[in-house]
């Protein structure tokens, strides 16, 4: 017999388990407790532990370990707690100015940003992806900051260094964290971003800072914990549970709160795949976890751990890349408020009673119609009295209840194929026995507590990852896996008892030669050799009391809406741009804001998310510097503009974002044509491109006016796709490129080259030679050439897109995205909705050349998800298919009749929107369930030419179609000569 204590703290329940870990299933738990959560954490928990005690004839001593969830730590954060949540300082290493234009807290909640940031600086220092030094560390800048630090008084320091996942020869965190504790002594915490999260340079920092900011209130509260349980009379180790469903001895969760979070919902997943692991199919299978005032669902793996997600976590408003569950959260749970509306439409929550649903819910004497209530009235046996609703109000009720989860399920499944569905939490009884798209709803018993269940069976992880050159992959397999083991082994685990939870090799774009290898595992923890590190903890009584009594929180700091600080707070549809009467356009950050939105549209789901270069260009004016954009018809014929972008494989801009690479790109051009330039063009308007050019003409560099206009319109994948080349007699007409390293290293590709391969290789080359990513200025070109073969109007058309969807957005009208872009963009005989509909499947692959190559295929809404009228648009399609290579390419119509129909094709603009927030979705982001609007729209007339059709049509991607189009191009209306004051 080997007994654990599973304890999870919720929202609203602190759930107890005691389990025999030996036996399997519902057979396992010998006793559980469920209570109200209180205010105070630590007294929930000790008294959720001596309830449960009480509950079995165990001994005390026989119990050999405590795992705790709680989201205690993170709710401090989102509640602005400024008696527990710290100020932190941030050094980050980064020389040769890369990341300077997007600095710590650049993209945090103004309000949070006022609390936590107590100093930051950026100092010389970094490593490439490869490993390769971009800085040395500077030791007397190291203990100069470490000097003002201490003169703050500030107790918290977070080191973040570009490149430090994969720095295995300088060590750079770890150099500079010998420094700083020379200076500043044992009582101030140091973090290194390595220690808290992967690759992502903004998003590790910002887990950093947030893991700083509350770790000596996490201390304080794991410290009572191991008093409290010590009180009752356990002798075993404490453990916390993860975000990802392992065991943190108390030791590392004190070092790294961040990493118990979010355990609740993954402990409900692991709790539902131990009492339902017969149930789970081959493929996995869907979790949901009802509690009292929200639902959490979640995909369960066969290996009993939940899919994680694959993109950025969002925690009280700060972006960061911790490993998470993907779980999707309505708010729908027990203690949900029932909302009747004139009209009849019965709403349920997302406000909730809580744990208050015992003194305030109908069926409990109350007065406040909840979720419960309805499930009593349709036969449920819950409360004290008979709970009277109307059969009318029941009966919507329900059918509201029924949609939300199936709406939920659709979004967190991998396939059309109906699921199984295993059912748990409190709040289990509100779940139907049939819901649409499910196979079989699994209830085991013991559901109720099975968040606790999971905290008691988890085990201790490791992981270990490396970028193996050559053919020995299968040599590099078993180093990564030892290395992985040890991990877990220096985390408490035991080292035989290792599974391999996942194991991934995969090339490394731009490389043909390089494998990137990576293996978790998961082991059975040694309890008696952390009980033993613990037991040497001093916990003072004081301490202990202290905590146990604590319910003082602060405020102290008034919520500011972000907007106030870091953009403009306003009624978005009556905004007026600044023009000057002389012609320019100066932009301000709701301008940006509508770039950014308007140019990830036009990537057509390519060009790359221009979040990191809007960071950019908002700092700058946040800084005091300005951008202006002018009118193409006002180029002077002599007029001197280089084409610029960044070009390389995203995973370097998202490790090493900014860098002064196209700047030294654009002042070797000068130098190698011998010009002065005076005005600036971007190569591509989609995407990253769009919003980056932007940086290189603002008063902090060259100063000088962007052109509206640009080489594509779009953001084709090729350098050859530009407007220039379409009027060139060979691809010499755009030489020579340049391309700049962000730490000054030049090639220059020269005319002639033989032929467009040629030439692209050299530029691939030299790009990977200077680390996957470089800045790249074209052959400049005169402003009456850009007058004849420029794409006017691009910033405008970009700018009238995204205020189409803010305005949108604030208004709370997504739906009206559709409609508002087509009138944006010239009406619809220039933009059509092709087809409204939910994702059902994505297959792609990344080239060695870092191109995103693959196709998605989205299938018609039910009827009983049609919600608007543009849900019905595509009548007779069963579905849609669009293959992609960076930008999308076709639109693929599947009949009902099994026919297939073109719908669409290069060079029409083809894009497609997330519904929820009316903004464009890059194909990194297609994902099965996301429901999207496919729309196209009328490529400018230059495009549609039979010498234009070679190089960027269908052809030029080697797809057998003939390019047809009904669309008719509407020149986008001048942002200028819309707004320019009248004379």
């Amino acid at each position: 017999m080997t007994l654990v204590v599973g304890v999870d703290v919720g929202g609203t329940n602190t759930d107890s388990v005691l389990l025999d870990t030996s036996k399997s299933s519902a057979d396992a738990v010998l006793a559980s407790h469920k209570a109200p959560t209180t205010s105070n954490v630590t007294l929930s928990v000790h008294a959720s532990l001596e309830a449960l005690l009480s509950k079995s004839a165990a001994k005390h001593t026989d119990i050999t370990a405590l795992a705790i969830g709680t989201t205690h730590f993170l709710n401090a954060i989102i509640e602005k707690d400024t008696s527990r949540v710290e100020k932190v300082a941030v050094l980050r290493l980064a020389s040769h100015s890369f990341s300077r234009g997007t600095p710590p807290f650049a993209d945090w909640p103004a309000a949070l940003e006022k609390i936590i940031h107590g100093h930051s600086a950026i100092i010389p220092g970094g490593c490439n992806i490869d490993g390769t030094l971009i800085g040395p560390v500077d030791e007397a800048a190291v203990r100069e900051q470490a000097g003002i630090i201490k003169s703050k008084g500030i107790r918290n320091v977070v080191v973040v260094g570009i490149g430090c996942a994969t720095d295995e020869k300088y060590h750079q965190e770890d150099v500079v964290h010998g420094w700083l504790r020379a200076e500043l002594g044992d009582d101030v915490n140091i973090i290194l971003s390595h220690d808290i999260a992967g690759p992502g340079l903004l998003a590790r920092e910002n887990a950093s800072i947030l893991n700083a900011s509350i770790m000596n209130f996490a201390q304080r509260t794991i410290r009572a914990f191991i008093g409290a349980i010590r009180r009752i009379g356990l002798q075993c180790p404490l453990y916390l549970t993860s975000n990802v469903g392992h065991l943190l001895p108390f030791s590392e969760a004190m070092r790294a709160p961040i990493k118990v979070f979010s355990s609740g919902a993954t402990n409900s997943i692991r709790g539902a795949a131990f009492l339902a692991k017969s149930s789970i199919s081959e493929g996995g299978s869907i979790v949901i976890d009802i509690g009292g005032t929200t639902s959490d669902v979640g995909y369960l793996l066969r290996n009993g751990y939940p899919r994680l997600a694959k993109t950025y976590t969002d925690l009280a408003g700060v972006k960061v890349n911790l490993e998470m569950p993907s779980v999707e959260s309505i708010g729908l749970g027990g203690g949900s408020i029932l909302h009747v509306a004139d009209s009849g439409y019965v709403g349920v929550g997302p406000d909730s009673v809580g744990h208050d649903l015992t003194t305030k819910a109908l069926c409990f004497g109350g007065d406040v119609a909840t979720a419960t209530d309805v499930a009593v009235a349709s036969g449920a046996d819950v409360g004290s009295v008979k709970a009277s609703l109307p059969e009318e109000i029941v009966i919507k009720a329900n059918t509201r209840i029924k949609k939300m989860l199936e709406d939920c399920i659709d979004r967190v499944k991998l396939s059309p194929e109906p699921c199984k569905v295993i059912l748990v939490g409190g709040g289990s009884i509100l779940c139907p026995k049939k819901l649409a798209g499910v196979s079989e709803v699994v209830l085991p018993e013991h559901a109720g507590v099975a968040n606790a269940i999971g905290a008691a069976i988890a085990k201790v992880f490791g992981a270990a990852e490396k970028i193996v050159k050559g053919s020995g992959i299968q040599e590099g397999i078993e180093e990564v896996k030892a290395q992985a083991i040890q991990n877990a082994v220096s985390h408490g685990g035991y080292a035989n008892s290792a599974v391999v939870l996942h194991e991934e090799v995969s090339g490394v774009p731009y490389t043909t030669d390089q494998t990137l290898i990576k293996v978790e595992v998961a082991c059975v923890a040694d309890h008696e050799r952390m009980h033993g590190e613990m037991s040497h903890a001093s916990i003072p009584d004081e301490l202990v009391d202290r905590v146990l009594h604590e319910e003082t929180k602060q405020h102290d700091i008034q919520t500011i809406d972000e907007d106030e600080t870091k953009g403009n707070k306003s009624e978005l549809s009556s905004y007026t741009p600044t023009v000057t009467a002389g012609g320019e356009w100066v932009l301000s950050k709701t301008d940006l804001r509508f770039l950014a939105i308007g140019c990830y549209i036009l990537g057509c789901g390519g060009g790359g998310s221009p979040y990191a270069p809007f960071l950019h260009t908002r700092q700058l004016l946040l800084e005091g510097d300005n951008i202006r954009i002018t009118r193409i018809e006002d180029l002077k014929d002599d007029d001197v503009m280089p084409p610029v972008a960044s070009v390389g494989t995203p995973a370097v801009g998202i490790e090493r974002p900014g860098g002064n690479d196209v700047l030294y790109a654009m002042q070797a051009m000068e130098k190698e044509v011998d010009a002065k330039f005076n005005h600036l063009i971007a190569t591509e308007i989609g995407g990253a491109n769009g919003v980056g050019t932007l940086i290189w003409a603002s008063t902090r560099f060259y100063n000088m006016p962007v052109v509206d206009g640009d080489m594509m319109g779009r953001a084709y994948p090729n350098f050859e796709m530009v407007s220039q080349y379409i009027h060139a007699s060979s691809i010499n007409e755009l030489l020579p490129v340049i391309l700049c390293s962000g730490s000054g290293e030049k090639v220059v590709i020269p005319a002639p080259q033989p032929d467009v391969a040629t030439a692209s290789l050299h530029i691939r080359n030299a790009c990977v030679d200077m680390g996957s990513a470089a800045g790249a200025a074209g052959r400049p070109i005169s402003g009456k050439k850009m007058r004849d073969i420029g794409i006017p109007n691009t910033f405008s058309l970009a700018w009238r897109l995204g205020r189409a969807v803010a305005v949108a957005q604030q208004a709370g009208n997504v739906a009206d995205v559709p409609r508002a872009l087509t009138a944006a963009a010239g009406g619809d005989k220039t933009v059509k909705v092709l087809f409204q509909g939910k994702i059902r499947g994505v297959k792609s692959t990344l080239t060695t050349t870092a191109h995103s190559l693959g196709e998605v295929t989205v299938e018609r809404l039910a009827d009983s998800e049609m919600e608007t009228d543009v849900d019905k648009i595509g009548e007779g399609l069963v579905e849609i298919v669009v293959p992609f290579m960076n930008e999308n390419l076709v639109v693929k119509g599947k009949m009902e009749d099994g026919s297939e129909k073109i719908l669409a094709t290069i060079p029409d603009l083809i894009f497609l929107l997330d519904t929820s927030t009316g903004e464009a979705v890059g194909v990194q982001e297609y994902r099965y369930g996301l429901k999207v609007t496919v729309m196209i729209m009328a490529p400018h007339p230059l495009w549609a030419s039979e010498r234009a059709l070679e190089v960027a049509g269908p052809s030029a991607f080697h797809l057998p179609y003939e390019y047809q189009t009904s669309l008719e191009y509407t020149r986008p209306i001048s942002v200028i000569d819309e707004f320019r004051p009248k004379a």
